[in-house]
């Protein structure tokens, strides 16, 4: 968040830190998508340019909801993690992804995370940030121990082999 708020109501202030969609696209991808890498965010099908990513990941850094650190596999390259805060807007953008696709035309491809952790309730929704929380934090960074039942990529490949064999029928 860059100078002096508008004001200091919460809602506001969150809005100044993720609220326009370059921000919640460039979320999005790491945490639904995993992608980590600046060449792989680049990648998104909406096209963003290269100076608008550069200037997102630099401001979610700021703010604490990435954290850069250095690509093992190639010393020029870097990889982004989340942070807790970060993993704490995974149930705000399922209900932003569940209200776009019960209300706009929305893919039904692009709509079964939202699906998922959405008609999974707050058990899925806890399970999968546990699984950022291991992937980006560490594995000890897990709150719950790993619950019986599907994991969260479980649930999506049945849902996605649901959707194949209902567009076969």
């Amino acid at each position: 968040m860059a100078g002096t708020p508008r004001s200091h109501c919460p809602i506001n202030l969150s809005l100044e830190v993720f609220g326009d969609r370059w921000t919640l696209l460039v979320l999005r991808d790491i945490i639904f998508a995993g992608k980590r890498r600046y060449r792989e965010l680049l990648s998104s099908d909406e096209g963003i340019s290269t100076n608008i990513l550069a200037d997102r990941l630099k401001v979610l850094t700021e703010c604490g909801l990435l954290t850069r650190s250095d690509d093992p596999g190639h010393k020029q390259k870097v990889v982004y993690s989340l942070t807790e805060p970060a993993i704490a807007l995974v149930p705000l953008l399922v209900q932003i992804g569940a209200w776009g696709s019960r209300y706009l035309p929305a893919s039904e491809e692009l709509s079964l995370y939202a699906h998922v952790l959405d008609n999974g309730g707050p058990a899925m929704r806890e399970t999968f940030m546990d699984e950022l929380r291991a992937t980006h934090l560490g594995p000890s960074a897990r709150r719950h121990p790993t619950p019986p039942g599907p994991s969260f990529e479980q649930a999506v490949a049945e849902a996605r082999a649901a959707l194949a064999a209902s567009a076969v029928s």
